[in-house]
């Protein structure tokens, strides 16, 4: 019996799915990052913590508003049969759009490092399972579609992105990413993108990062 398609082992996809997949993992990666800082956030710290967590949760907003809004429609005109996998996923990020709120919540108000370490891990959780539901019912849908209208249809996703995000994604997905990957979906990219992604935005990137990385 073949292994199911999942993110957490990149060995069980094809290539092309990479790029999807990494951005998987850069969330769960970044969620596990904010509740390993949580308990040693201080109110001085909030500040910078809630400016990095913005950029997070616009990249993670724009990803599930993208699905709901493009991909998701866009699979099912190319394929019908995707329809009870569509009504199954619709509205699924309902629970994960709550769990964000309350990080924000605690990261804005004079109460947050109280109530970050639980929204924190509520959040990481909540995210981790839907992520995991949400492969297990679109990997099999992309599988069925040649490598090349994958990947037509997966650039014209990024192309949603607005310009904030769009800036973020390069270094964020590429975040201590497997060497094969990167390469992968690097090779995708505009030489001009791929070159920025290195060097203006990778450092713009790590600045913001160190909030959670050396919370304060």
């Amino acid at each position: 019996m073949s292994n199911p398609m999942s993110s957490e082992r990149l060995d069980t996809l094809p290539g092309h799915f990479h790029g999807f997949a990494l951005m998987h993992i850069a969330m769960r990666r970044d969620a596990a990052r904010l509740t390993a800082a949580a308990p040693r956030l201080t109110a001085r710290g909030l500040d910078p913590a809630a400016q990095w967590w913005r950029r997070l949760r616009d990249v993670i907003d724009w990803h599930h508003r993208s699905e709901d809004d493009f991909l998701w429609p866009e699979l099912l005109r190319q394929n019908p049969q995707f329809k009870p996998q569509a009504d199954e996923i619709a509205g699924d990020h309902t629970e994960l759009d709550r769990a964000m709120d309350q990080v924000t919540t605690a990261l804005t108000t004079p109460a947050g490092p109280t109530a970050l370490l639980g929204a924190a891990e509520h959040f990481r959780q909540v995210l981790i399972d839907h992520l995991a539901d949400e492969e297990k019912i679109v990997f099999p849908v992309f599988a069925q579609l040649p490598a090349r209208d994958y990947l037509a249809l997966e650039q014209r996703l990024v192309r949603t992105a607005p310009p904030g995000v769009l800036t973020y994604l390069p270094p964020w997905m590429f975040d201590g990413a497997d060497h094969r990957s990167v390469q992968l979906v690097a090779a995708t990219m505009p030489p001009p993108v791929r070159l920025l992604g290195r060097t203006v935005l990778r450092r713009r990137y790590e600045r913001q990062l160190a909030a959670v990385l050396t919370p304060r």
